[in-house]
């Protein structure tokens, strides 16, 4: 295994200096990586809104300053002391959750829920150690990866390798955004052939929840956006049917089910409220399925207006889904070995590119709704 030794690594990165408050582009010192860590060059970032629920202070994080980005791919520049298994010059995928493979959750297959996730809005170390500075002092890292730097020290746990012959900013896309939505289909959804699925919401998440439920065998798959650009964007990726609003989709669902309503509804808005919760619940038929892959503002997601009795006599079901319920490391790879095969979209999910002193234009363009999804191009 050859290593290389870069000390005082300075990088560009986006930072997020007050919540709420604007990405500003600053320069960091990387710590060159520690065991079981490695030093990337991140090639791309996806602009996931996530990210832009830290900057507007709906998901609140553990301090400032923090630099941004938790869906990225890049190359393995260092490889830490005593750290087997890596080599300089492996692409990888950085997984914004982490999967040590040994917890609870490891070994019951649910990667996802993994216990060392709890560090994705503390922005350290499981030991409460940084690897980033400024000259302010100390840096936090979003999700402990952030891909808006042009280099980031990662543990081993967030990296997942892929071919070399997928171009990183594709394969960025399934660093969160596209196993979000895919899972929230196959999995959290349980979809099957001949169901009958709403997606709420198609930007970056929801685009993603179209393709998986056309994956598993959806015969009617209902998109639901008011922005007239995703509706005719999930025509194309496999929806049957795009509309405006939920009632419209309800309509249509109700009309291939007799009266009952949709198999499932996947929310996957990009600010989701107890309101559109409580549509996605009465969209669907008895015993089917909402999932809940959305987030809301933290101020207001305690409130779900539904009747807990129409949920019991119908037994419907609402199902929460991080990262589609997918795990990392053996579903990002399934996704990038789908998207070789020609059956897992992902270039048509690109709107713009952007150089990272961008980032704030291409989350105004997220807010305005020309993208499904923006990527920041890191220049070296």
């Amino acid at each position: 295994m050859r290593l290389i030794r870069r000390s005082d690594v300075k990088s560009k990165a986006a930072v997020l200096h007050h919540q709420p408050g604007k990405w500003e582009i600053t320069e960091v010192e990387i710590d060159p990586p520690r065991q079981d860590e490695l030093l990337i060059r991140v090639v791309a970032a996806g602009l996931c809104h996530s990210d832009d629920h830290v900057a507007t202070g709906d998901l609140p994080f553990a301090g400032t300053p923090v630099a941004g980005g938790h869906e990225g791919a890049g190359i393995v520049e260092e490889v830490g002391p005593n750290t087997p298994g890596w080599s300089v010059g492996d692409h990888v995928v950085l997984s914004f959750l982490p999967a040590c493979g040994l917890c609870r959750w490891c070994a019951s297959g649910m990667q996802n829920l993994c216990d060392n996730g709890w560090g994705i809005l503390a922005g350290t170390r499981l030991d409460g150690s940084f690897r980033m500075a400024s000259d302010a002092g100390p840096v936090r890292q979003m999700a402990g990866i952030s891909t808006f730097s042009q280099w980031s020290t990662v543990s081993v746990l967030s990296a997942i390798k892929c071919a070399e012959d997928i171009p990183l900013d594709l394969a960025c896309l399934t660093s969160c955004g596209v196993g979000t939505g895919w899972g929230s289909a196959v999995n959290s959804a349980e979809v099957a052939p001949g169901h009958v699925v709403i997606v709420m919401g198609v930007g970056g998440i929801g685009m993603n929840a179209v393709q998986g439920a056309t994956h598993a065998g959806a015969t009617v798959l209902i998109a639901v956006d008011p922005v007239e650009l995703k509706r005719t964007k999930a025509l194309q990726m496999g929806a049957t049917h795009a509309v405006a609003t939920m009632e419209e989709a309800t309509d249509i669902a109700r009309s291939f089910t007799n009266g009952q309503g949709a198999d499932s509804c996947i929310v996957c808005v990009g600010v989701t409220t107890g309101d559109h919760i409580a549509q996605g619940v009465e969209s669907i038929r008895k015993a089917g399925i909402c999932v809940l892959t959305g987030l809301g503002r933290a101020a207001d997601d305690v409130s779900i207006p539904i009747s807990a009795r129409h949920l019991t006599l119908f037994q419907k079901r609402i199902q929460g889904s991080l990262f589609g319920a997918s795990n990392p490391t053996r579903d990002i790879p399934l996704m990038l070995d789908l998207y070789r095969q020609g059956r897992l979209k992902l270039d048509e999910l690109i709107s713009h590119r952007y150089p990272l002193d961008q980032v704030n234009d291409g989350y105004a363009d997220m807010h305005a709704g020309a993208n499904i999804r923006g990527v920041i191009v890191h220049e070296h």
